[in-house]
């Protein structure tokens, strides 16, 4: 598969899942924009690493996904440079754990505005320019939460679930201009993100470490292992094939066999 000539926008992509469907792209020979938090120095030496190793365009911007003016600049200036934006994936998230009666309402807004609100800002943005070409590929990382639930997580759930809700109107919206949006539904991936939540769910659980681990994260999943990174880019790269052009307004489950049941 080769998407050369494609531009490719990904959001949460200074580190985790995002940052490996980056690198996908790229091999593909994507130009892509990576965006995020982190360590500036850290973000430019991968962003520099990929224009080596791939030899493509490859930008930071550093909007903030809590921030509606930002998001829609990002695209702009990722169609300005670039010339288009051909595939957008909306991975951008955070987490926070705690009983719902004590969940905090900044964090509440916070984990909406990033999980939910953002990706509808960058489709809202994005849409136009691909339904001019009359190609795109729209991906929103959504999770198993975006099909069942779990306690303590009233944000995320929530948000994961309207994720889902979001990616079948666009895809119906967009399914007579060769535009597709589908969602990736995760299950636990060993990521920063999970690795974050452990201590919040030790402490809102009265567990271990090895506890949280075993008996948390990956009880749920049949496998009882971790999805890997470069599992889920490569699932990215399919949807964006031409071999998934009819694929669009699903909700595909990667999750070890935890939605199965």
């Amino acid at each position: 598969m080769s998407l050369a000539k494609r531009n490719a926008v990904v959001t949460g992509s200074t580190s985790g899942i995002g940052l490996a469907v980056v690198r996908a792209l790229a091999k593909e020979g994507a130009n892509v924009v990576l965006n995020g938090f982190g360590d500036a120095a850290e973000i430019e030496k991968e962003r520099a690493a990929i224009e080596t190793e791939f030899g493509v365009t490859a930008i930071y911007d550093s909007a903030d996904m809590t921030r509606p003016e930002e998001i829609e600049a990002m695209i702009h200036n990722a169609e300005a440079k670039l010339g288009s934006v051909d595939i957008l994936v909306n991975n951008a998230g955070i987490q926070f754990v705690s009983p719902i009666e004590d969940f905090p309402i900044e964090k509440w807004n916070q984990i909406i505005a990033i999980d939910l609100s953002s990706a509808f800002h960058t489709i809202r943005a994005a849409t136009p320019g691909m339904k001019k070409r009359r190609w795109g590929r729209i991906v929103n990382t959504a999770s198993a939460h975006s099909l069942v639930a779990s306690p303590f997580k009233a944000a995320y759930v929530a948000a994961k679930h309207g994720i889902a809700g979001l990616n079948k109107v666009v895809a119906l919206e967009l399914a007579t201009f060769g535009v597709t949006a589908n969602c990736i539904s995760p299950g636990y991936v060993w990521t920063p993100l999970v690795e974050k939540q452990i201590p919040d769910t030790m402490k809102a659980r009265n567990l271990t470490r090895e506890q949280v681990i075993d008996d948390v994260l990956l009880q749920a999943q049949p496998t009882k292992e971790f999805v890997t990174v470069d599992q889920i880019a490569a699932l990215v790269l399919f949807l964006c094939s031409d071999a998934a052009a009819q694929i669009t307004g699903s909700n595909i489950s990667i999750d070890g066999g935890w939605t199965a049941g």
